[in-house]
């Protein structure tokens, strides 16, 4: 059992929420166009769950066989940092969890598509691949673009864009422009997340040699480029509102405003990085609840 809740632990449970964020948007127009199926729903949450527990493990081996998660590190402890699962035990279940990855895209995607639609099949084959890929080149080798500051475009695009529209396209087999908005809005926001677990790390990262985005820009200008892209968020969001407004239920989303200023504010006065700890949760879970009320929102 204790073994057990270790690989638990080391999945990092509480960051898979925000990841299907997106999923839980695209499932709710799905549903308002009339094109919603379970079992694609069901298992885009599963694959993009799988995904998920594939970068967290990827990262763990990639940062822990680097160094970079050392006792300088101050957010939670990872195994391979701790010495409670081995690099080579991680990597196994890095292999394992990857064909468990591809398995399950595999199956969404002949669940959604089938044989009637062969070039969405093939396109988004070619997308679980990406997918896979980026997971584990996040931090894993000598090219990992997670050191060289790229981090916040590739959570942009696969939190943002394929997880809204890409699922979407699942449900429907085709674009609608409804989606571009909340799918750039959770791809701001789930960058906003992964830049503040940046400015936490950043004295670390820096003596690791972990070249990410605050690294590069300093911690001062990394707050306002925080403040942006939430700011932005909240902008585009409230544009989607505005530009889809049926009645004053579709702007349920804007009560997640609240905490996110809140938020702002914080970073913003922040000179203890050590204190930005708590905030990833609150802005992770903000970004969820402001899915939803989008979604549902929409629906009433």
């Amino acid at each position: 059992m204790k073994n057990i809740s270790i690989w638990i632990s080391t999945m990092r449970l509480r960051t898979l929420p925000l990841s299907i964020s997106g999923i839980i948007l695209a499932s709710c127009f799905a549903v308002y166009n009339g094109c919603f199926n379970w079992l694609v729903g069901t298992l885009a949450v599963l694959t993009t769950l799988s995904f998920q527990i594939l970068s967290n493990l990827a990262n763990d081996y990639g940062d822990g066989v680097k160094g970079t998660d050392n006792n300088d590190r101050i957010g939670p402890d990872r195994a391979i940092q701790t010495g409670k699962i081995s690099p080579d035990e991680m990597f196994n279940a890095i292999k394992i969890n990857v064909l468990i990855s591809i398995a399950l895209a595999f199956f969404l995607i002949f669940t959604a598509f089938g044989v009637k639609h062969f070039f969405l099949t093939v396109v988004f084959f070619l997308l679980a691949i990406a997918s896979v890929t980026a997971a584990i080149k996040y931090t894993v080798g000598n090219d990992a673009y997670g050191y060289k500051g790229l981090g916040d475009v590739y959570v942009f695009v696969f939190f943002g864009l394929i997880s809204v529209i890409g699922c979407y396209i699942l449900y429907a087999k085709t674009i609608d422009h409804v989606v571009f908005l909340p799918a750039i809005t959770i791809g701001l926001l789930s960058a906003a997340v992964l830049n503040l677990n940046n400015m936490r790390d950043v004295e670390s990262d820096k003596k690791s040699n972990k070249i990410t985005l605050v690294v590069k820009m300093g911690i001062e200008n990394a707050k306002i480029y925080h403040t942006v892209i939430i700011g932005l968020a909240i902008v585009l969001s409230g544009l989607f509102g505005i530009l889809y407004f049926t009645s004053f239920y579709n702007l349920m989303f804007v009560v997640a405003y609240i905490p996110l200023i809140i938020h702002i504010k914080k970073v913003l006065k922040n000179t203890d990085s050590k204190l930005l700890d708590p905030e990833l949760k609150k802005v992770a879970l903000t970004t969820v609840l402001l899915a939803i009320l989008m979604g549902i929102g929409h629906l009433l």
